[in-house]
Order: C-alpha cells, then structure tokens, then sequence
C-alpha cells in the first residue's frame, strides 16, 4: 500500500512543494484528526473543566500568549540576524503560523505516556481549537506589525479566520456525534488519533523524499526555529505552571498542550490561502520541520517528565 502512494504521489507534478495529491490527502488527514478530537470530548471531561477551570485558563494563555511570542522571539533573534529579513519573510510567515496555532492531537498521547492529566489535555486541545478562528488570526496580524511583515508578505486575517473556521468546524460535529452517541464517538476519536499519529509517516514518506534538495539547501537558522519553538514553548509554559504552584501532573500536560502545535492545521491553512503564490515552499518549511521534529523533540521530554517522583506527588493534593 505504501508502495502505491508513493507511485501516486510521484506521478503528479514535481515541481510544486506540495502537489494535488498531497493537498487532498491532507485534507482528509485534517478532517478525520478534527473529527476525531471533538468525539473525544465527553460530557464527564467538559464538566470537570468547568468545576476547574484553572487549567483551561492557564492553557488558553500559555497557548495564544506564550506560542506566538516564542516564535517572535525565535524569529528575531535567530533567523532575522544571518539573513536579511526581507529574504526570510515569507519563511519567519510560516515560523508565525505555526506558533499561533492550537494545541496538536499527539499532545493528547504525549500526555498520556508521560503521567499527565488525560482529561485536561483533551479540554485544553478542544478549547484551543474552538478559539482558533479568532485567536489565531489575531496574533498573527498582531506580531506581523511587530515584525514588519506585513509590507513583505500578504497577510489578510479575515481570509484566516475564515479558513480555520471551516477547519475546525468538524470538532464541533464530532462534540456532537459523541454526545448523540457515545459508542460512535469512542470509534471516531480512535480513528481521529490515529490519524493524528500516521501523519508524521505521511511527511516521512511522501513529502520529505520529494523535497529533500529543498530541505538541504535549508539553512540552519530556519531548523532551529522549527525545533526550538515546541522545544522552548513546552518548558517555558511547564515552567510557568510549577511557577504559580500548579499540581506536577497538570504542569506536565500544560507544558506538552503548549509546545506541541496542530502541525496538520497549519499546513492546511497554508495551502489553502498561499498554495497559488511562489513563496509556499518557503511558508511550508517551518511547519514541515517542526511536524517532523516535534515528535523527536516530545518523546524525550516524556522520558524526562517520567523521571518526576510521583510518590512526592501524590501527597501534593490536585487542585487544578
């Protein structure tokens, strides 16, 4: 099967960076993983995250306050200074895009893995995810002023909106699917997360053998800001959480839903808006690598968050 996707994907055009057999493959991708995310919301997890809501409102800031700053900063101070910025717009666009997007799916199962709360990470991906058409958006307009991109590139925030809007509108179906029934959900939320898994093997198989002069002509700058923007946003938003004396468990899961982006939806919302342009390869390289590396970069950071002494934290009462 493998075999035939890559004689399928070969035998479209080479010479964009993203063909029409990738696009509609990624829509799909984007669909079933939002889909998904929603039928993984149960009535018992949203009501939780109603009697305590800290954890929302700490995620919500972490998400839309931390992510895009990271990338400003990353963008400032390692990409703009070895090169001339006006060369590295469109790229520092991509690098904007990818920090102002939702929490990712695979921050569910990173979670997991790494003893965190299951439950508000669930609620953290979900409720980032419905306030994306709108926050998205406005953080990107806002740190494109800061930056100056917005007489470099072409930015239109309500085109923005509009597209993540239809992106995120099968979170809500899926929501309701679960609510309507519960069996269904449980079977749309496991196809949803594989969905979520399998994307990275997508990238790894299709997209990286066709592009790989692209990705070795690219500078080293750009793969620092891909990697260093889940890098320093899941520390710098664990951080924060020890800091205000939040519980180690619903540090670790804050941590991990800030880092880890919607790899996929930034993607998508590139393709749909600048496909057309001759910069989308530039847009699309930051988004690439960090989905690629993102993976690499939470694994070890699991390793690290199971190292924590969870004896000691459970005299430490979850109040979060």
């Amino acid at each position: 099967m493998i075999e035939s996707l890559i004689i399928l994907a070969e035998s479209t055009n080479e010479a964009t960076v993203v063909n029409e057999f990738e696009e509609t493959l990624l829509r799909i991708f984007i669909v079933v993983i939002m889909f998904g995310l929603g039928a993984g919301l149960t009535p018992k997890d949203f009501g939780l995250a109603l009697r305590r809501p800290w954890g929302l409102i700490i995620g919500w800031v972490t998400q839309f306050g931390i992510m895009p700053f990271v990338a400003y900063i990353l963008i400032t101070t390692v990409l703009f200074p070895f090169s001339p910025p006006g060369e590295m717009a469109w790229i520092a666009l991509g690098a904007l895009i990818m920090g102002s997007v939702p929490a990712g799916t695979t921050s569910n199962l990173f979670t997991y893995f790494s003893k965190g709360n299951l439950a508000l990470s669930l609620t953290m991906t979900v409720n980032s995810t419905l306030w994306a058409f709108i926050m998205t958006p406005a953080v990107i307009l806002l740190y494109s002023n800061f930056l100056n991109l917005d007489g470099a590139v072409s930015i239109d925030p309500i085109e923005l909106a509009t597209v993540i809007l239809g992106l995120v509108v099968p979170v809500a179906l899926g929501m309701l699917v679960r609510r309507l029934s519960s069996n269904v959900g449980a079977v749309l939320e496991l196809v949803g997360g594989a969905f979520g898994v399998l994307f990275i093997p997508f990238l790894i198989i299709i997209w990286v053998p066709r592009n790989w002069q692209l990705l070795l002509s690219t500078e080293w700058p750009t793969y620092a800001v891909a990697i260093g923007l889940g890098v320093v946003g899941i520390f710098t938003a664990y951080a924060i959480a020890r800091l205000i004396r939040v519980h180690p468990m619903n540090a670790r899961t804050i941590g991990l839903e800030t880092g880890i982006q919607n790899g996929p939806l930034a993607i998508a919302v590139i393709i749909a808006i600048y496909l057309d342009t001759d910069h989308v390869d530039e847009i699309l390289l930051v988004p690439a690598l960090y989905s690629l590396f993102i993976v690499i970069v939470s694994t070890l950071v699991t390793f690290w968050f199971r190292r924590a002494n969870l004896a000691e934290e459970q005299k430490i009462p979850n109040l979060l």
